[in-house]
């Protein structure tokens, strides 16, 4: 999306202010819009035009920037407000299908290696106006006193929506988020976004939407795995296994869900594990499994690692490749039982088993057959998944093919010709992103890659690095995207989230804020999560548009893209211009041949 700017006042172009506003006060009040891949620094200047355009399918999330910019003197604002949208033939979009945020500006204290961007503000929390779990406004901090000289009350938290002030020659930005229903008639709508300030009245900025006339599914095409919320009870004072947390946990997985990611499966939701291998599934677990996965639109089904036949990643020892026959006959009874369950309920499909974890020396690459063998014998059509590159650590290393089903390289690793043909032999390539890292030297194209940077995913980086994966992934046939974490431990979660391992990694593995300043027993999203999720959306539409036109319909846009995963498009407006390619060369393909 394109930054859209716009001076309000009733001399400029004709909006109407607050009573008794006249055109000088409104001039002190400038309205700016961006793009969801734009960010406005805190005394950036603004510019651009007058309307927030912006176009989405149905059942899709589409957002959009208002930068309230204080010109001449400070500003106090105290609401904001949307209208609903209205359509065509009578048809709207409510007005509760759209989420108000405060982009709340956090510190880069200092820089990722080889960020683009320097140390400085930059907006990446996304502060609601309304509690999601009460419904209620987020009241600012404040000291109440009930009489004089009397005990005083703090009500109110440190992290609020409205009311907010922007001193002269500064910025703060309002995030929108607009749902698209599935039922929702195609055409053109239009609404407003109402800004009300203290001395200066309301000032309006005219928001028209364009709705395409077809529907992204519920589950996420694009496979995915983004780790666990396994240790996000030290945020909220939540011990594992409590209550407390059982609720903070399902409050994370719901927010990945909304952001077309896959959730993690909560452990007290699988069946219990017995020490022979066998499982119990209890009726009530089942169901309660049943629901989750049905609600949250999980698409993937990851089958946890055999509690039984485990082996040393260390690789130390004699016997670091041998494993004992009753402990292998339990995990393999183990991964029996738990895929005829699954088989049973209809979920196989799409079942794995996330078998190892960058295996990085010779004794891995042994380790990795033993693990493969164990799990194909006990059930062949159950998928491995190794975060390994598609070609070896060093030939004289063993080759772990047999036991890998999904190859899983880094972004920096990735290497077409043996991808295509890992593909052609039946594999999976899902790809992965961590820290910052260049190809390796055993890359087969080592000396034309070696000096080159995929999109690395940190706050001191553009957003459009978190949307153009998936356009990547598509281009080289890669079906799945993996991060390592969400919620990963940071210096400061609000003042400094950097990941230290050693180096200072921005928003590394970080993509919910706790929302404990908020009084939110549960997650903050980033805007790079928005983005992020806007790259997913992007992928239903490849889908889509290959069901009822074939691949190299697709590939022509991708092309425009993401020609490699160094060589990719920089510009936001290129890649908003393509993605309206898509959906009118969909549109122009007709009904859904499924349908």
């Amino acid at each position: 999306m394109m930054r859209y700017c716009v001076l309000l006042g009733l001399a400029c172009f004709g909006l109407v202010g607050g009573p008794g506003a006249d055109a000088a006060e409104n001039r002190q009040v400038r309205l700016t819009a961006l793009g969801s891949m734009e960010r406005i620094g805190l005394d950036q200047p603004p510019d651009g035009p007058p309307e927030v355009k912006i176009s989405a399918a149905k059942n899709e999330w589409e957002s959009f920037q208002c930068v309230v910019s204080a010109v001449g003197e400070n500003v106090l604002v105290t609401s904001a407000e949307i209208s609903g949208l209205a359509g065509p033939g009578g048809a709207a979009i409510p007005a509760e299908n759209i989420t108000l945020y405060r982009a709340e500006y956090t510190r880069v204290r200092k820089s990722t290696p080889r960020a683009e961007l320097p140390p400085g503000l930059y907006t990446d929390p996304l502060v609601p106006f309304v509690n999601p779990i009460t419904g209620e406004p987020i009241e600012p901090r404040r000291r109440i006193q009930e009489r004089w000289g009397g005990p005083s009350t703090v009500r109110g938290h440190d992290m609020y929506g409205v009311p907010f002030e922007v001193f002269r020659g500064q910025n703060q930005p309002i995030w929108v988020d607009v749902h698209v229903p599935e039922d929702a008639a195609a055409g053109d709508y239009k609404g407003v976004l109402r800004v009300r300030t203290r001395n200066q009245g309301a000032i309006e900025l005219p928001v028209a939407l364009t709705v395409w006339d077809f529907a992204l599914p519920d589950r996420p095409t694009h496979r995915n795995h983004f780790g666990s919320f396994r240790t996000v009870g030290r945020y909220f004072n939540a011990e594992p296994g409590s209550d407390k947390f059982r609720e903070i946990e399902m409050r994370y997985c719901r927010a990945m869900a909304e952001h077309r990611l896959n959730p993690p499966i909560p452990g007290y939701l699988l069946p219990e594990v017995n020490k022979d291998g066998s499982l119990t599934i209890s009726p009530e677990r089942h169901e309660a499994l049943k629901q989750y996965l049905a609600e949250l639109h999980v698409a993937d089904f990851e089958i946890p690692r055999a509690p039984f036949a485990r082996l040393s990643v260390a690789a130390t020892g004699p016997d670091y490749k041998q494993v004992p026959p009753d402990q292998r006959a339990k995990a393999q009874r183990y991964y029996r039982e738990y895929y005829d369950y699954l088989k049973r309920s209809g979920w196989e499909k799409d079942a794995y088993v996330y078998l190892w974890d960058e295996p990085n020396i010779p004794e891995n690459y042994e380790q990795v057959l033993v693990m493969g063998q164990i799990v194909h014998e006990a059930v062949p059509e159950l998928k491995c998944v190794v975060v390994e590159q598609t070609y070896p650590h060093d030939p004289s290393w063993a080759d772990i093919d047999p036991a890998v089903d999904i190859w899983c390289p880094l972004w920096a690793f990735i290497d077409r010709g043996t991808i295509e043909r890992k593909i052609a032999g039946g594999d999976e390539v899902w790809s992965y992103t961590a820290l910052v890292q260049r190809a390796p030297r055993y890359h087969p194209q080592y000396e034309q890659v070696k000096d080159l940077d995929p999109p690395y995913w940190h706050i001191d980086r553009p957003l459009i690095v978190y949307r153009v994966p998936t356009w990547i992934n598509r281009q080289y046939g890669i079906t799945g995207l993996l991060y390592w974490s969400t919620v990963t431990a940071v210096i400061d979660p609000w003042n400094n989230p950097a990941f230290a391992h050693p180096g200072h990694f921005n928003g590394g593995g970080y993509l919910f804020y706790p929302g404990t300043p908020c009084g939110i027993d549960g997650p903050v999203a980033s805007i790079r999560l928005k983005v992020l999720r806007d790259g997913m959306e992007d992928y239903e539409y490849f889908a889509i548009l290959r069901e009822r036109s074939g691949d190299a319909a697709v590939k022509r846009l991708v092309d425009k893209i993401a020609p490699n995963w160094w060589d990719y498009c920089r510009d936001p407006r290129v890649l908003l211009d393509v993605r309206r390619e898509l959906a009118e060369a969909i549109q122009r393909a007709g009904a859904d041949p499924k349908r």
